[in-house]
Parts: C-alpha cells; sequence; structure tokens
C-alpha cells in the first residue's frame, strides 16, 4: 500500500506538470497576442495615413476623430489621445469607453471613484488577476492622457472637464 506522503507527491508532481503546462500555453497566447496586436497596429496605421493622404486641402482628416494637431494624435500602441475639451468619447475603444461610462454613472450619482477590482464587478468580468491588471493599465493609460483622474491610489474618476461629458463632442 502506498505512504500518505508518496500520494501527496504525486498529486504535486501532477498538479505542478499542470501549472508548468498552462504557463507555457499562457507564454504562447502572449506572444500570438502580441504578434496580432502589433499587425492591428499597422494597419491602423496604413488606414490614418490613407485618411491623410486622400483628405481634403490641409490633411485634417474628418470622421476619423484626430484632429489635426499632432499632440492630440493616439499614440502608437495606446489608441488613446490627449484629452482636450470638445474632444468626443467616441475617438476611444469600446473598452475604453466602457470605463468612462461606468464613472460618468458612478460621479452622476455622487458614488465616488472606483477600484479596478470594482470595474472588473460591474462589468461581469471573471475577478482574475489579469482581468483586473487589464483594466488597472486601461484605467493608468487614460490617467496619463488626462481622461481620468487618480486622487488616491488605485481610485479613478473622471478627470475635472470629462465629468458631465457623456460622449458629446
Amino acid at each position: 500500500m502506498p505512504s500518505v506522503v508518496g500520494l501527496l507527491e504525486q498529486h504535486e508532481l501532477a498538479a505542478r506538470r499542470r501549472v508548468d503546462g498552462l504557463r507555457e500555453e499562457a507564454d504562447r497566447i502572449q506572444a500570438e497576442l502580441a504578434a496580432a496586436e502589433q499587425e492591428w497596429q499597422e494597419w491602423a496605421i496604413a488606414r490614418r495615413r490613407v485618411d491623410t493622404v486622400l483628405a481634403p486641402e490641409g490633411g485634417n482628416t474628418a470622421g476619423t476623430g484626430v484632429a489635426g494637431d499632432p499632440r492630440d494624435a493616439a499614440k502608437p500602441k495606446s489608441q488613446v489621445p490627449v484629452w482636450r475639451q470638445g474632444l468626443a468619447w467616441s475617438v476611444l475603444s469600446v473598452d475604453y469607453q466602457r470605463i468612462l461610462t461606468a464613472l460618468a454613472d458612478r460621479d452622476r450619482l455622487h458614488q465616488g471613484p472606483l477600484t479596478c477590482q470594482e470595474m472588473a464587478a460591474v462589468f461581469g468580468l471573471e475577478m482574475v488577476p489579469a482581468r483586473v491588471e487589464a483594466l488597472r493599465s486601461k484605467a493608468k493609460r487614460l490617467v496619463a492622457r488626462g481622461w481620468l483622474a487618480e486622487r488616491q491610489p488605485g481610485r479613478f474618476t473622471l478627470a475635472q472637464g470629462v465629468a458631465g461629458q457623456d460622449g458629446a463632442s
């Protein structure tokens, strides 16, 4: 009859092998995601270049959500332009608009800032570190571009001027 310690060691070894396999799969998926994001960014850049070339005089690309001032254009990889008065929420991807909408609702109801874990719960996401960290990354990017404020570490609200905009320009 096998010993209890021997059985525990077998289960531990099986669990460790499973973790190692999942880590390898996660690394492969991360690499594939990075390549897909790179390709997407290249297509987005190509589209913006074509828009610029085909735009009427002055290179103003009306309808693309990017104003003529190059400082307003989204930086590569971020797709989040620097906020300025009159800039519509529609220039942001749906994920970023979703964050702004949740915080606008909180602001309208005077409920205060949200943490990324609370956002994940509001959005019905799995409460796993990867999902929460993805939201945190997006929220931090919105803070860096002037859309959100982080007056306390990890607690996000709409930035002054962005509040009450409700996505209108």
